[in-house]
C-alpha cells in the first residue's frame, strides 16, 4: 500500500485511532520499554478517568 493510501485511511480513521497511532509512534520513536510504557498508560487512563468523574 503507497503512503498516500496509508494516510488518507488514517485521515478517515476514527480520532481514538489517529492518536493511538500517535501515541504508539511517539513510545516506540523513544524506545520506551513497554512494560514502563503500560505503567504510564495505567497513571494516565487513572487520570482521566478521575476528570470524568468529577
Amino acid at each position: 500500500m503507497s503512503d498516500k493510501k496509508q494516510a488518507s485511511g488514517l485521515e478517515t480513521a476514527p480520532e481514538e485511532v489517529q492518536l493511538a497511532v500517535d501515541l504508539i509512534f511517539l513510545l516506540e520513536s523513544n524506545q520506551i520499554a513497554p512494560n514502563t510504557a503500560l505503567a504510564a498508560l495505567e497513571i494516565v487512563k487513572a487520570d482521566l478517568e478521575a476528570k470524568l468523574n468529577s
